[in-house]
Order: structure tokens, then sequence, then C-alpha cells
């Protein structure tokens, strides 16, 4: 049953027998947060009065000294969670203030459907699409750990290239041995079982996520050894996509964990293989026309040049936020067809941004940005990527000639020329500090959210780790 009313919520809390509503909403990094109430005390007016928590122990939103915060919960949302004992219900939320009821300004939703908000106040457009292609690793074995004197990790998979001449039980055989089938490095792309030991799993994830309202395309096995994977959703509205990346994280680490086995969408958890990236598609329509369609370069109109003029011209600041870890920069590099280079093409998957040829219909036609990965929080990343896309619509930002050239087979000054993506999260927070005007306007984003952000990435993640030794220095320095 499809929820479109507070009373329709209801009516479903009552058909399927739920005991337990869930309330969920994100933190402004990008983790979902939840609590739950029984379902008796879920009320048709608690959608427009909301239910009161306290915001202070939230990464990255207010002081103690103004906590209280409140839920509404989006009735359009409400999905039966297939992994809990209970029959539990969720609900994705709003967050506002408890005080003036304004919507909470560092709520990533809130800025995502700001974003929305504001495309159809210009009039370029009245919806943005997206279609994210999330990847991710499936693993066996995940531990680290980090203390004054030590620190390590330790990455284990059945399909692990590495794991070619050990013993193994297999299927719970008293006999330890090898069968093999293990993806190569940088080859793991589209092999049929034995090789990929993993379909069924990712089955499992596919159907689970459809029944839960995420439509999906496809999935697949990716390229890097040790059990990398690939699930495509359909593509959807800006706030619309943010919620169902969420659920897609929720439900691939659930039935991971039911096999005994354990996910992440880090960038580059393996080291000299493929990283993990989220190729985001986006095409901005106007009553059901596609305006990134026309006659120019690879089947595109002039505004979606402009588009992408805007996305190149702001890669580096946008990257803070689609690219946000210190992790996404060891995915970022040459030779591991990372799109390192701020160009276009319809050819190049080294470039930036990409012009998918699969299909001459023109409701087919928009770009992609390659750099993105699955780290990032997606109402803020959409949101920046839409708001970059219209500055270059708006300000008639030209992308330059594409790169349709072996970007390896360049001599050195010509390559030089070819503008490159940040080599760091600290680059990445410098560029928005010095670039985010664009992302102000219509107060999509506020200066509060930027500061903040810079910031708390500044402060937890790149400074954290600059003041740790990494085990490799102990490789290179220890006998000097």
């Amino acid at each position: 049953m499809k929820c479109t009313t507070p009373r329709d919520v209801l009516k479903l809390i009552e058909s399927e027998g739920v005991k337990v509503v869930d309330l969920r909403f994100m933190d402004f990094p990008g983790l979902w947060q939840h609590f739950s109430i029984p379902a008796y005390e879920l009320e048709e007016d608690t959608f427009e009065s909301g239910l009161g928590f306290d915001g202070s122990s939230i990464r990255g939103w207010q002081a103690i000294n103004e906590s209280d915060m409140i839920v509404k919960p989006v009735p359009e949302t409400a999905f039966v969670d297939p992994f809990m004992e209970a029959k539990t219900l969720v609900l994705v939320c709003n967050i506002c203030d408890p005080l003036t009821g304004v919507d909470y300004t560092r709520d990533p939703r809130n800025i995502a459907r700001k974003a929305e908000n504001y495309l159809k106040t210009l009039g370029v457009g009245d919806t943005a699409f997206f279609g994210p292609e999330a990847e991710f690793f499936i693993f066996d074995d995940i531990r680290f750990d980090q203390t004054a004197n030590a620190g390590y990790y330790f990455i284990d998979s059945v399909e692990g290239r590495w794991n070619t001449g050990r013993c193994e039980n297999i299927d719970g055989s008293k006999t330890s041995h090898n069968l093999g089938y293990k993806p190569r490095y940088k080859e793991g792309y589209f092999p049929v079982p034995p090789t990929d030991s993993q379909q069924d799993i990712r089955s499992e994830m596919m159907l689970s996520l459809i029944d839960v309202g995420v439509p999906i395309e496809c999935q697949h096995h990716e390229v890097a050894t040790g059990g990398q994977a690939e699930i495509d959703i359909r593509f959807a509205p800006l706030v619309t996509m943010g919620d169902m990346l969420l659920k897609y994280k929720y439900v691939i680490k659930n039935v991971a964990r039911k096999y005994g086995k354990t996910v992440t969408f880090m960038p580059k958890p393996l080291f000299n293989d493929n990283g993990t990236g989220m190729h985001t598609h986006l095409s901005i329509w106007k009553e059901n026309k596609n305006l990134f369609a026309g006659d120019g370069y690879a089947g595109l109109s002039q505004d979606a040049l402009y588009a992408i003029g805007g996305i190149l011209k702001h890669a580096p600041a946008l990257l803070a936020f689609t690219n946000p870890t210190t992790n996404s920069y060891k995915r970022l590099v040459p030779g591991f067809e990372a799109p390192v280079n701020l160009a276009y093409s319809s050819r190049n998957r080294s470039a930036a941004v990409r012009i998918p040829m699969y299909s001459n219909s023109p409701k087919a036609k928009r770009l992609e940005f390659r750099c993105p990965d699955p780290s990032c929080n997606p109402y803020l990343a959409m949101s920046a990527m839409l708001m970059a896309a219209l500055d270059g619509i708006q300000n008639k930002i030209d992308p330059g000639q594409p790169l349709d050239k072996d970007i390896y087979d360049l001599p050195p000054e010509e390559l030089a020329k070819v503008p490159t993506t940040p080599g760091s999260l600290r680059e990445a927070l410098v560029a928005l500090e010095q670039d985010h005007e664009f992302l102000l306007k219509g107060d999509v984003f506020t200066q509060d959210v930027v500061d903040t952000w810079v910031d708390y990435k500044m402060t937890n993640e790149a400074q954290a780790i600059d003041l740790r030794p990494h085990p490799w220095e102990f490789a290179l320095y220890y006998d000097i």
C-alpha cells in the first residue's frame, strides 16, 4: 500500500498489524539515525505537531543549550522494515525547531527540499532526476584499531585473490582445501559463478530493495577482487532519491549481515585495486520534457552543456560534498578508471563528466558526474550538484571542448593543461571555503551549513588523519 496522507499510514499500520513505528532522519555527515515508538502512539496530528528529541548528540548539529528538536514524519516515505522481529513501520522525518516550527537549516533532507524548490522558482525546470550507481564491497571479515602505540586494519574475503594459496574450510567440510575461483585483480567485472560467489546475496539485496519501494535496474559483480558489487537504482527526483539511497545502504548492510558478511561503502578499502564510486546521472525536466536533449555535442542541448560547465567550474568545491572523506582521495588517482580529469566526454571514462551513449532517445539524454562516491551524504551531494548545474545554466558557463582522447596518450605539455580533481579532502574543503556562493542562492545552503561542514570535516577527519602515523611510514622510515 502506497501512502500519501497520515490517514493512509494509520490504515497501513492496522492492515499490516504493525507494533512499532521507527522514526528515521539523517545526521549532518550522512548516517541514518532513529528512535522508535509503540504504534499506538502515532496519531494523525503527530505528522503536523511532530515528536521531540535531543539533538545535541547528533553529529554536526546544534549545541546542548539549544538541543530540543522535533521530528515530523513524512507519510510518503512509509515502508515495513524487512529485518525487525516485531512488525515495524519506518517513517523518514523532517527536522524542525520546536519553538518556531521552522525547518532546521542543518537537516540534510531539508537542504535537498530547498534545492528542488529553488529549481522550480528559477523557472528553468520543475524536476531534477538523479540516477546514482553506488558500488560497495562485501567482505567476510574486517578488523581495525588505533591506539597510542599501534594501528592496523585487516580485511578478508573468500573472493580475495590474495587467498588463492590458503587452506580453506569450504561449506563446513572437515577437509581444508581451496577451490580457486577468485577474481583476478581488476578482472572482477561480470564473471559468472562460481567465480562470482555472491550472486545469491546480491539478488536477495535487489529483491529486498524492490520490496521496500526502491526500483532496481540491475545488479552485478564489479571490477575489483574481494567482493566488489554494484546495484543500480532507477532514476528519481532529488529528495526521493536521497530517501532511496538511505534505504539502499540499510537493506544491503542488513542482508549481508544475514549471510554472516559485512558491507562497506568506503571508496578505497583495498590497496592497488579499483575503488568504489557512485557515478551519478543528472537531467533536468520541465513539463515532462527533458531539457538536456538537443542537437549539440553527443545529442545534448545548450543548457546541458552549460550545466556541465557549471559542474566543471565548481568541481573542486563540489567534491567537499560528493567525495567527503580522506579515503575518497585514495580512489581519485590515475590508473584505476578514476575520473580525475575535470573535462567532459562521450567516451572517455577518466573525464569527470561523461555523456552516456547507450540510447539516442531524447528521454535518455543526461550527464554523468563520475567523481562522487557512496561515502557522501546523498542529500547534500546531489543538492550541491544541482546548484552547480543551475549556476552553469544561469551564467552560460562554457565547458570548453570535450576530451575525446586517451588521456594517457597525451603529450606532457597538453596533459598539463587539463585541470584535475583535488588531491585530498583538505584541498577540497579549502576549495569550498573559496567557492560556495553558488550554493547560497535561494538560501538552499546557508553560510552556517558551509562553515559547519568545513569545520567538522577539517577537525574530525582531515586533521585527525594528519595526526596519526601510517603503517607504511614505518616501512619507509623506521630505519632512518
